[in-house]
């Protein structure tokens, strides 16, 4: 030991390994830049990046195909009509978001992000794509009957998604599934302008009123069914049809055995949340032929879980079923409707694989062919007339159709030291023995390579230098030294770039809710520069005040995101946005805005809605809502605005009013607090800083015109008040 304390101690005889590790040898390997990883990926031979090499690093044409693709400028686009889309019917996401976010006084909407972008045309085509399938199929295997879906609303409860979606679906006679009072009316509503033989599901537990709704619905000439999830509902729904004189049409759920695994097939098999077994199927019949109501049970519905990996247990679903529905049958019930669920997944991550939440092994015409051929196969066997196929197929309906655009406003560098930055007689000073020993261990093994040798001794010694700062014999400044040489070692020894923290004008809690709460991962990809090479991996880190919000998980099992640098922080060009850098994230169009929360008082984004057109864009902005103020946010949980301003203004009035020399400027205050309400609580992002100052006494505005508007315009208290909630 003394012979080693010798060689730590003094550094002008360090070993000559340990020396050349020092001064930074150039036989240790330097750490490998992200570009060279990313050539790799796309075409190792290539030194020029094209927007194709970026198609395929972010595999854009497996999980955006039909609908999204990089265009010559590296702009992702849209096409809206899938395979149909001609090339100047292609809308540039760059566009939308220059339209929707650059001022009203150059032709822009005004609208701040994150913004939600809606395309109505994919949705049409992919109810349109879906109809088609399950044509296709019944027609080629000689199926005696129709299929009729219906868009379970709870996917995306959005009013205009909605009343597109029935009036998309109005000409095959698509309709809507509820699975609460709410969604309940919401869907009477809507099928009042749809066609009067699209169906209406009731799913969901009922009490009377949910029941007293479906039947009152029915009395309306709507094509409404209950579908039974507890055996209890059925003396609700014999009970008060008598009272209101009108007979029901029924389903039953039925509890299969046949169930998948992973997150999404939780839900499904013999101890799933919902159904009913077949003894209780069983009971439900006797009580309805005793009621005199049997000919009034009608449908059979099931569900085996969201994200059906593969066809093979698709078909073992619908056999077990189908089975059933023919029991039903032989029993003297009128059935007419299989309704298979919901089920039909989407690739999230391009790879098409069936052993993974996050793709399915089959495309829509698969999908509907096995669904078609197993009903026949079983009713074929039975003797039983073929029924109507119906599906609740949400998640891939709406998926496509919403584009989740948001901003990087910085990016944090990995802070690792050069090699000749390292001061080892510092580092030494003050360390125990201990530590100066596993200095040492930590220098021999990263000479040798030795990786998780080096990651023992560095943990060791951190620990030990942690220690001792906490008992206040080391100082910081050698604390961080530490740090910095074990960040150098692990990457030498690594040989790979850091990756960066890149924050960005987001809410992870409430437009990726999926992401934190049961780890669903969503492709996101940089909207535009995709004709440049990526620099730097990056995670994301959002705006809350929570260390869950980020995303540190991607498509392709990948924790870090090739990005490029933004400007002034490893440059690259702005791309035609102004030096701003926009990411996207796709297939969110399901759940996400339903189950998104308030985490920290951020509302949901701004939504335009975006409709192809000929004319120089390609686009027309059909609406435009900003998202919720803060004002509206603060309603949510309670709080009233209106007295917040006024407790305000009066404190204002209190302590920056007594300067009767400079009234102008306690106005201005009272008016940029009333827009504080006003505005969204996402940042406002503008270069070089978020606000620009503007000579008021020290106050700050976001832009001119809020300056000009604030002092200039002589309004009153209650007009400003006014203006903050017109």
């Amino acid at each position: 030991m003394p012979a080693l304390a010798c060689c730590v101690d003094a550094a002008a005889v360090a070993p000559p390994g340990y020396a050349a590790f020092i001064a930074g040898d150039s036989s240790l390997p330097s750490a490998v830049p992200f570009s060279a990883s990313t050539a790799d990926a796309a075409d190792s031979n290539s030194t020029h990046w094209s927007p194709a090499h970026s198609s395929a690093l972010y595999r854009i044409d497996g999980w955006g195909a039909p609908y999204f693709s990089v265009n010559n400028a590296g702009n992702i686009t849209v096409r809206p009509y899938g395979t149909d889309t001609l090339a100047h019917q292609e809308i540039d996401l760059l566009k939308i978001v220059k339209k929707v976010s650059d001022p009203k006084s150059v032709g822009g909407l005004g609208l701040q992000l994150p913004l939600i972008v809606r395309v109505p045309d994919v949705l049409k085509n992919r109810l349109e794509s879906l109809q088609s399938a399950f044509e296709s199929a019944i027609q080629a295997q000689g199926y005696e009957s129709h299929y009729q879906g219906v868009y379970p609303v709870k996917c995306n409860q959005d009013r205009f998604v909605v009343q597109d979606i029935v009036k998309f679906g109005a000409p095959f006679r698509f309709g809507l599934e509820a699975g609460s009072k709410p969604e309940l009316l919401l869907a009477m509503s809507c099928l009042c302008k749809g066609n009067p033989e699209a169906l209406l599901v009731c799913n969901g537990f009922k009490d009377a009123e949910y029941i007293f709704l479906a039947l009152l619905a029915r009395k309306l000439a709507l094509n409404t069914v209950i579908v039974l999830e507890e055996e209890e509902e059925v003396d609700l729904v014999i009970e008060i049809s008598k009272k209101l004189s009108v007979r029901p049409v029924i389903g039953v759920r039925a509890k299969l055995r046949t169930k998948h695994s992973g997150h999404f097939g939780s839900t499904s098999g013999e101890k799933g949340k919902f159904g009913l077994t077949t003894i209780q199927i069983l009971r439900v019949v006797k009580k309805l032929q005793d009621s005199g109501l049997l000919d009034c049970l009608q449908l059979l519905h099931f569900h085996i879980g969201s994200q059906i990996p593969s066809t093979a247990l698709l078909q073992a679903g619908v056999v077990e079923a189908a089975q059933i529905y023919s029991e039903l049958a032989r029993l003297g019930a009128d059935m007419k409707v299989i309704d298979i669920g919901g089920g039909l997944g989407i690739d999230y991550d391009g790879s098409k694989s069936g052993n993974s939440d996050l793709s399915v092994s089959y495309g829509l015409q698969e999908y509907a062919s096995a669904v078609v051929n197993a009903v026949r196969f079983v009713c074929d066997r039975k003797s039983i007339k073929h029924p109507i196929i119906c599906s609740e197929s949400g998640r891939a309906i709406v998926s496509h159709h919403s584009i989740l655009i948001f901003e990087a406003m910085s990016a944090t560098a990995p802070t690792t030291p050069a090699m000749n930055q390292v001061d080892l007689p510092f580092i030494l000073e003050g360390l125990s023995e201990d530590a100066r020993v596993d200095c040492w261990n930590l220098s021999q093994a990263a000479m040798r390579h030795e990786t998780e040798t080096c990651f023992v001794y560095a943990d060791q010694l951190k620990q030990r230098c942690v220690e001792q700062f906490k008992e206040g014999t080391l100082g910081i400044e050698q604390l961080a030294a530490v740090d910095g040489l074990c960040d150098l070692v692990s990457k030498v020894v690594d040989a790979s770039e850091p990756a960066r923290t890149y924050h960005v004008n987001l809410s992870i809690f409430t437009s990726i809710p999926d992401f934190w709460s049961i780890g669903q991962i969503f492709p996101i990809v940089p909207i535009h520069r995709l004709d440049e090479r990526p620099e730097v991996r990056g995670i994301l880190s959002d705006l809350t005040c929570d260390s869950d919000g980020k995303i540190d998980k991607f498509i392709g099992g990948e924790t870090s995101l090739p990005l490029h640098g933004l400007e002034g922080n490893g440059g690259g060009s702005s791309g035609g946005a102004n030096g701003r850098y926009y990411l996207g994230m796709f297939l969110g169009g399901a759940y996400q805005e339903s189950l998104g929360g308030v985490h920290n008082l951020f509302g949901g984004p701004s939504v335009v809605s975006v409709s192809q057109s000929d004319g120089p864009y390609s686009f027309a902005v059909t609406r435009a809502a900003p998202g919720p103020s803060c004002g509206d946010v603060l309603r949510v949980m309670q709080h009233e605005p209106e007295l917040m301003f006024e407790t305000l203004k009066h404190r204002a009035e209190e302590f920056c009013g007594q300067d009767h020399g400079n009234e102008g400027t306690h106005a201005a205050l009272v008016s940029t607090i009333a827009r504080s309400f006003h505005n969204m609580p996402y940042l406002v992002v503008a270069s070089p800083c978020s606000l620009t100052a503007m000579n008021n006494n020290g106050f700050y505005y976001c832009n001119e015109e809020d300056y000009n508007a604030a002092v200039g315009s002589g309004a009153s208290e209650d007009e400003q008040w006014s203006y903050c909630y017109a």
